[in-house]
């Protein structure tokens, strides 16, 4: 798949959680770090987007996410701090269903983790749930492979509504 085809079904994904989104009338969110607002960015070009878009914090630098999002201090590149993310993204933007990422991009490891090492979060009143993956390629394949993964989550979350 190149990076088009990615670019063009995040797209068709980000249209599908707003009509979903809206059709329930709930709020979506959604809390960054390794995508960098790749996600929010996606969301916000949607139809409506003003309407069920909360909006987004993209934490990069742990010390952001310790203060804004309320991640206990420590490593971020795991499955507690990309649901802590999630929570805290809906928190403070009290956004109904909330999308989280964190990992590594690359080139290099990080926290004993290699690249392509990302976890999904997504919180909402049904409680939380984190997936793991491990996607391949440089680092802005990795984002977008992200980007995609999250965008998915909260697809299906929204539609078992």
């Amino acid at each position: 798949m190149t990076d088009g085809d990615r670019a063009g079904i995040a797209g068709e994904i980000a249209e599908r959680i707003g009509g979903t989104a809206l059709a329930h009338g709930l709020s979506v969110a959604v809390a960054e770090s390794l995508t960098s607002g790749a996600i929010a960015a996606q969301l916000g070009a949607a139809a409506d987007s003003s309407v069920w878009f909360a909006g987004g914090v993209v934490a990069y630098a742990a010390e952001t996410k310790f203060r804004v999002l309320n991640v206990d201090p420590g490593p971020v590149v795991n499955a507690r701090c990309a649901v802590q993310m999630a929570k805290g993204c809906a928190d403070l933007l009290g956004a109904d269903v909330v999308v989280a990422v964190t990992g590594v991009g690359g080139p290099d490891p990080e926290e004993g983790h290699r690249p392509g090492t990302v976890y999904v979060a997504l919180s909402s009143s049904d409680g939380e749930v984190v997936d793991q993956h491990r996607f391949e390629g440089d680092p802005s394949e990795v984002v977008e492979h992200a980007t995609l993964a999250a965008l998915e989550m909260l697809l299906t979350a929204l539609a078992k509504r």
